[in-house]
C-alpha cells in the first residue's frame, strides 16, 4: 500500500479516510501568505456515499486504498436492489443497493459486464464506462414548428431511465449518453 504525501492526494485517487475508502473528487494545493502549503480536498466515501471536505497539511499523509477489480454481470433489478453475478459464474449472485451504485444505476444494461470495485473482500461500487450506447424505447414525435435549435424532449431508454434529448431523436434510435452527467451526448444510429 502506497503512502501519499499531502500534495499527492489528487483527483481519481482512492485513499483510506475515516475507516473507509474515499475517492478524491477535487484537490487544491495552495499557500496562504507566510503559512505552509495545504491541500484542500473533497472526498467521496465509497461505502457511505457522503462527500467530505478535508484539508491535508504538509506533515500529513494518506494511505492509498487497496482496491481490486473483478468482472461482474448485471442480471436484473428489483425496487432498490440490483442483482449481479461474478462473470462466468452465474451461481455466484449478489445484490448492490442504489446507495452503493449512485445515480449511474439507471444506466445499467442487463447482461452487460462491469468492473466491480472490491475493498477488503466487499463490493463497494462499479466502474461505469463514461459513455454508453442505448436504444430509445419511447419518444414522442417532434411537433411541427417546435424543432427550433436547442428544443428538447424527454425520452425513455432501454434501461427504463428517462433523459432529455434533442427533438430529432426518435423511438428506435441508438444514442450515446454520458453516464457521469446523465446527459445525451450524440446519436449513434438512426432507427
Amino acid at each position: 500500500m502506497a503512502t501519499l504525501s499531502y500534495n499527492e492526494i489528487l483527483p481519481k485517487k482512492v485513499i483510506e479516510f475515516n475507516d473507509e475508502p474515499c475517492l478524491v473528487l477535487s484537490a487544491h494545493v495552495f499557500r496562504k501568505q507566510q503559512r505552509k502549503p495545504v491541500n484542500n480536498t473533497k472526498l467521496k466515501g465509497l461505502k457511505s456515499g457522503r462527500v467530505i471536505e478535508n484539508t491535508f497539511h504538509v506533515n500529513e499523509t494518506a494511505v492509498e486504498a487497496d482496491l481490486e477489480t473483478r468482472s461482474v454481470t448485471f442480471i436484473y433489478q428489483k425496487p432498490g436492489e440490483y442483482w449481479f453475478h461474478t462473470t462466468g459464474t452465474p451461481s455466484d449472485r449478489f445484490t448492490l443497493s442504489e446507495a452503493v451504485l449512485g445515480e449511474q444505476a439507471r444506466f445499467l444494461l442487463p447482461r452487460s459486464e462491469y468492473d466491480a470495485l472490491i475493498y477488503q473482500e466487499e463490493v463497494i461500487g462499479l466502474k461505469f464506462p463514461i459513455k454508453i450506447e442505448v436504444k430509445v424505447t419511447e419518444a414522442m414525435p417532434a411537433v411541427k414548428g417546435n424543432t427550433s435549435s436547442g428544443a428538447q424532449k424527454e425520452v425513455t431508454i432501454e434501461t427504463g431511465a428517462t433523459i432529455m434529448v434533442p427533438m430529432f431523436i426518435n423511438e428506435g434510435d441508438i444514442i450515446k449518453i454520458n453516464t457521469e452527467t446523465g446527459e445525451y451526448a450524440e446519436r449513434a444510429e438512426k432507427a
